[in-house]
């Protein structure tokens, strides 16, 4: 743990999200909070007990009347006293209770992300928890709650820890080695045990960004390009699968000149459907720069619906993309009923039919791509980064085999630096602005 910081300020917030609300929580944390708790309610409270007290300015004007808690520190989320006001929701009361709070000396409103980035600095918790705290925060999804929760929990703070560990006594053997070549309790050639625990790691390491790339998928969400020649119906499927009229539906080739994108939830995945202009030699402007916005979303899409008006195909000329496509056949109920080899899914986005089985088959895909997040994974692209550096000094300090032990020794020296910049121990200052300015006002 590192010891507690001083801050000279003392930082205060809303809490509890938009007004107006039934419940406005106000939270303040730093030196100041028993003078501000007595000076407002009268007496500092028991501590972690709510108490039901009436709210007065420094000049005695009563605010509002609600429930106090007081957190005294080092045990409380800052690691500093803290203190919540629970008021009624409405702006005017809120307003004017944060305007009395702001007239108290060395008191100032939070910034996004202080109160928790006071944690980290007062060792409540480390970088990899802080992080899973605004997922959790932002979570929309299911599965987002869920893989958020985990991180928040500390799992995936205590792995890299515990790899951590590994590097540092690999490297101490290492140079043990190196300095006590002579004494009789240092056994000989011990390194040749070190590489053979240094492949395992590396395995390790590289099976959890696997784990890692599967996913992202949570936190990035699955992409469904829906392409197809002009008038094949894409914008209806689009409306279909959205539930509301998101695009505009026109007999007109060329009406979708832009990408009109949709968020999902299915099977506790953020699945992001974009409806694309029609693939086609055009010759507006405009309609080409949209045409090559649909060809270079389908590239980047993890799958492909390549809608077909099912009563008369139209060929196009499909882009390059690494995803999977399925062929889909529109306008069922208008197409020859022994005419539907060719389409993996045979849909009427007017009427509906076929939409759930296509519905289902994409919540699948989805899932199967995510797989399980029964065990911890990385869930941010810093991580992966970082994770992908470890592992690399590692494998440089296994294969150099004909090195000094003192530069491979010094390979593992830098990637318990990488994992150590992870959670926060190791030379992070250049990324903490970054990280917390991420979060909400009042977390």
């Amino acid at each position: 743990m590192k010891p507690q910081m001083g801050f000279p300020d003392t930082i205060f917030a809303l809490s509890s999200g938009r007004l107006p609300s039934g419940v406005a929580v106000i939270r303040i944390s730093g030196a100041q909070v028993r003078f501000v708790v007595e000076t407002i309610s009268g007496e500092t409270p028991e501590p972690r007990k709510a108490v039901y007290r009436q709210f007065r300015s420094p000049a005695g004007e009563v605010l509002d009347r609600g429930l106090l808690l007081f957190f005294p520190g080092p045990h409380s989320f800052t690691g500093e006293d803290c203190a919540e006001f629970h008021l009624h929701g409405g702006v005017a009361v809120v307003d004017r209770f944060l305007r009395e709070l702001s007239s108290f000396e060395s008191c100032r409103m939070a910034e996004p992300g202080e109160f928790t980035r006071r944690a980290f600095a007062n060792g409540k918790m480390d970088l990899t928890v802080a992080e899973g705290l605004a997922d959790l925060v932002s979570a929309e999804t299911e599965g987002q709650r869920r893989l958020a929760l985990q991180v928040a929990s500390g799992a995936q703070r205590n792995l890299y820890m515990d790899w951590r560990r590994e590097l540092i006594q690999a490297r101490a053997l290492i140079e043990a080695e190196l300095d006590f070549a002579d004494e009789s309790d240092v056994p000989g050639s011990v390194s040749a045990k070190v590489w053979q625990a240094m492949r395992f790691l590396s395995e390790q390491i590289g099976r959890h960004l696997v784990d890692g790339e599967r996913a992202a998928v949570f936190r990035d969400g699955f992409h469904v390009a829906i392409i197809g020649a002009p008038n094949a119906g894409k914008s209806s499927l689009l409306n279909m699968l959205a539930g509301r009229d998101v695009a505009i539906i026109s007999e007109e080739a060329g009406t979708t000149r832009d990408l009109i994108e949709v968020k999902l939830d299915l099977g506790g995945i953020p699945v992001f459907l974009t409806d694309t202009a029609g693939l086609r030699e055009a010759d507006g402007h405009v309609e080409r720069i949209g045409i090559e916005r649909a060809r270079a979303r389908a590239a980047s899409a993890d799958l492909v619906l390549l809608l077909e008006d099912m009563s008369r195909p139209e060929s196009v000329d499909l882009p390059d993309f690494e995803g999977a496509m399925w062929r889909v056949g529109n306008k069922k109920d208008l197409a020859d009923p022994g005419n539907g080899e060719r389409w993996t899914y045979q849909i009427s986005a007017r009427s509906g039919e076929g939409v759930d089985d296509l519905i289902e088959a994409i919540t699948r895909s989805a899932v199967e791509k995510a797989g399980s997040i029964g065990d911890v994974v990385p869930t941010r692209h810093r991580h992966m980064d970082l994770l992908k550096a470890t592992r690399q000094e590692i494998n440089e300090a296994i294969e150099r085999e004909d090195f000094p032990l003192e530069l491979r020794a010094e390979n593992l020296r830098r990637a318990s630096q990488f994992l150590g910049r992870i959670t926060g121990d190791v030379d992070v200052e250049d990324i903490l602005d970054v990280i917390f300015s991420q979060f909400c006002i009042g977390k």
